[in-house]
């Protein structure tokens, strides 16, 4: 037999997973998985969660909640050297990591994948000493995506982004930062810097279109200091994935990054504040087993031959 931990946030998704948590039980207890659950009360207690599921040796961790309890589960999860696998049900507003896993919105779904689809072995992130799996920035726009209130998010969903974007878009000033990145250095006044480990942040889908999530390397964009209107007109190239075209975009690879700045600049991992300048950046390649659907394996995994494990699958 083996084991299952549900950490599951009851009020993302307007509860609908706790509605359906009975169903869940009994899909993965079908499948000879002994399950448990632990219903999150605070920010922080899908970490502590994880850290007790990981010491306890459960085979199957499983996080049902937006983006940011998964990123709390994968903090509790990612210093233990023997793992388990990660199982996601995605119950948030924009769901950025989800989307670029394939996972579906409906929970009994999402468990079936959980159960049934292949375990891919996909990059980390670590930034000084927290855990990322999406996309870490910095730059006056990347607030945008923890300055949304809740409440706006809750009625209007990703479109709550773009609102407090257009909100806030007259009052951004670009920042002097230098970046170094596998022995080259960028230095100058950026809008934004970002590293990509997913193709996707806030409803953004080709955001980071040469993103591969085992490659081992960050997809790196930079836009330099820019007008209003030039502001404007990269954003709109970015819901087309047309924005590397622009001369004050650049895009690069890199496995480990460091951004410093005599200014006050703040972070963003996973679309929640990360702290401030300065800040060491390192791709963890392959640090983390996740339960995907055949979909996402063929298109976004790169020169990796399946083990028997993935050939199972579906255990």
């Amino acid at each position: 037999m083996k084991t299952a931990r549900i950490i599951y946030n009851p009020t993302s998704g307007k509860g609908v997973f706790r509605e359906n948590l009975a169903d869940a039980l009994e899909r993965l207890e079908t499948n000879d998985y002994i399950t448990s659950t632990h219903a999150t009360v605070a920010e922080g207690d899908a970490t502590t969660a994880a850290i007790k599921a990981c010491e306890m040796g459960f085979d199957l961790i499983i996080a049902a909640g937006g983006d940011g309890t998964v990123s709390e589960v994968i903090n509790g999860m990612a210093d233990f050297d023997d793992r388990p696998a990660l199982g996601i049900v995605p119950m948030g507003t924009v769901n950025d990591f989800a989307s670029a896993l394939h996972l579906p919105t409906d929970v009994l779904e999402a468990v079936d994948f959980v159960i049934e689809g292949r375990t891919a072995r996909i990059d980390l992130g670590l930034m000084n000493s927290k855990y990322f799996m999406n996309i870490a920035g910095g730059g006056k726009i990347t607030e945008v995506s923890y300055g949304a209130p809740s409440r706006l998010k809750a009625i209007i969903g990703p479109l709550a982004y773009y609102v407090k974007g257009i909100e806030m878009l007259p009052k951004i000033t670009g920042s002097n930062v230098r970046i170094e990145y596998d022995g080259s250095v960028f230095e100058g006044k950026v809008m934004l810097f970002l590293l990509g480990l997913t193709n996707s942040i806030a409803g953004f889908e080709k955001l980071v279109p040469e993103a591969k999530l085992n490659d081992g390397m960050f997809s790196i964009i930079i836009v330099e200091e820019a007008s209003l209107a030039e502001l404007g007109h990269i954003m709109t190239l970015a819901t087309r994935g047309e924005h590397l075209k622009h001369p004050k975009v650049h895009a690069f690879k890199a496995s480990e990054v460091k951004v410093s700045s005599y200014e006050e600049v703040q972070l963003n991992l996973d679309g929640e504040f990360g702290g401030v300048l300065p800040a060491h950046f390192i791709n963890l390649k392959e640090h983390l087993e996740i339960r995907v659907p055949a979909s996402f394996y063929e298109s976004n995994i790169v020169n990796h031959e399946p083990d028997s494990d993935d050939e199972e699958g579906q255990e």
